[in-house]
């Protein structure tokens, strides 16, 4: 199911609101550039969690998926890796549970991008 995007109006929600973010780490920031590169980058991290979840909960999901699988990846059924393997959604919006999740090779989430016109 390919991502919802946003329309215009949404779009320009969207601006005014990242505007107003922006005003607002500027203000607390109070012209300190290293201050306001720490708020920037505390924001980002907390949004990617809240999208994404914490990188310890996804590792304790790889290790979940990785056995459920038998080792080996849902797209090719070849052995996956130790390392530099994919926790694919199956549909973003629903994040990452067990039930919206496969372990997959990195080469096979590339062309699953590529085939969906993401990459």
């Amino acid at each position: 199911m390919p991502n919802r995007r946003l329309t215009p109006e949404e779009l320009t929600e969207a601006r005014a609101l990242l505007d107003e973010i922006r005003c607002k780490l500027n203000d607390l920031s109070r012209g300190d550039r290293e201050l306001l590169f720490a708020y920037r980058r505390k924001i980002y991290k907390e949004l990617v969690y809240d999208e994404r979840d914490k990188p310890m909960i996804r590792r304790a999901l790889k290790t979940r998926k990785r056995k459920e699988q038998g080792g080996l990846c849902t797209v090719c059924n070849k052995e996956l890796p130790d390392r530099y393997t994919v926790l694919d959604r199956l549909n973003a919006v629903d994040g990452y549970t067990p039930e919206n999740t496969r372990l997959i090779h990195q080469q096979c989430d590339i062309n699953s991008q590529i085939s969906k016109r993401y990459a």
